[in-house]
């Protein structure tokens, strides 16, 4: 029972994406928008890794850790450094 209501939940919203996907006239600024948060992302990242504010602490660049800064923000990389204390410490 669980897992059909998780599957129509995931079904429900792929198709209210690719609906808001269709409706707006997206153009190639949505891809630089991307790719400057990618990079802002990645140097975030980067600069909590070595700058030596936090010593002892390693966030890993790869699409995971870089897809969650991306999305929120920098209070993205707050978040992997509370759980890598949380989890790791």
């Amino acid at each position: 029972m669980k897992s059909v209501i998780l599957g129509g939940i995931l079904v429900a919203s792929l198709l209210a994406l690719i609906i808001i996907l269709f409706r707006k006239k997206l153009g190639l600024s949505i891809f630089t928008s991307i790719g400057v948060h990618l990079v802002m992302a990645a140097a975030g990242i980067y600069v909590v890794n070595y700058s030596g504010w936090i010593t002892g602490l390693y966030i890993p660049l790869n699409p995971t850790t870089i897809g969650t800064v991306t999305v929120l923000g920098l209070p993205g990389v707050g978040l992997l450094l509370g759980l890598k204390i949380s989890l790791f410490a």
